[in-house]
């Protein structure tokens, strides 16, 4: 991946991170738990979409990929539940079709995505999960495309343990961590097959009372 510029406001991807864990700390004092298991060494980091590139001609072993027409891209949902908003947002961040958009769209819509409330927003994070501009016009040669399939979303134990010690604390921010795990099955043009992996990522997402949920970021591990 290429090097991120810096945020909007001088703050840089490194310290946006800080700012998205120390968000979420502010919103749920107890939520320092979460916070530790997520920079836990020997945990596994939430991981970003396969994009590699596939040649047309590869053999696979994968099971069959229906053929696809051409995705839009995704739209934020307009709900006030942070569990449905999280497993939306999921799929959007799986998903991308170089036959449909080019990258800077895709960076773009992923971007809207985010809470305008630019003190929690982790753009940083969103783009990690982009392709490289140079992966994505390999992948583009292709035709290569990815679909998303959301099985189940859930409050981490840990939030859930920490809400329910201090349920007043999250008014502040209204930051909720949701934990969203899938499938995710990519194919490109000329394929009969293609291959599928199993996704978990854990997501911070804003709602507010009298707003619709937006994300805030994507947490460095996963939370069970």
């Amino acid at each position: 991946m290429p090097s991120r510029p810096m945020n909007p406001g001088g703050a840089s991807p490194v310290r946006r991170r800080v700012l998205l864990g120390t968000a979420v700390l502010v919103v749920l004092v107890a939520l320092a738990g979460l916070a530790a298991y997520l920079t836990r060494d020997g945990r596994s980091p939430s991981k970003a979409p396969a994009v590699q590139p596939s040649s047309p001609t590869t053999p696979s072993t994968a099971p069959s990929t229906p053929r696809t027409q051409p995705r839009a891209l995704p739209v934020p949902p307009k709900t006030h539940d942070p569990i449905a908003f999280g497993k939306a947002a999921a799929a959007a961040l799986w998903s991308y079709d170089t036959r449909a958009y080019s990258r800077t769209e895709l960076r773009t819509t992923l971007r809207a995505w985010l809470t305008a409330e630019d003190r929690y927003a982790d753009p940083a994070s969103v783009d990690k999960v982009v392709p490289s501009a140079v992966l994505w016009k390999e992948m583009a040669a292709n035709g290569q495309f990815a679909t998303a399939r959301v099985h189940e979303g859930h409050f981490p134990d840990s939030f859930t343990r920490a809400l329910q010690s201090d349920p007043g604390a999250i008014t502040q921010a209204y930051i909720y961590a949701v934990t969203v795990s899938g499938k995710q099955s990519i194919a490109w043009k000329g394929s009969h097959a293609g291959g599928a992996e199993s996704r978990t990522t854990t997501l911070a997402v804003q709602c507010r009372p009298h707003r619709p949920c937006a994300l805030v970021g994507v947490m460095p591990s996963v939370a069970p």
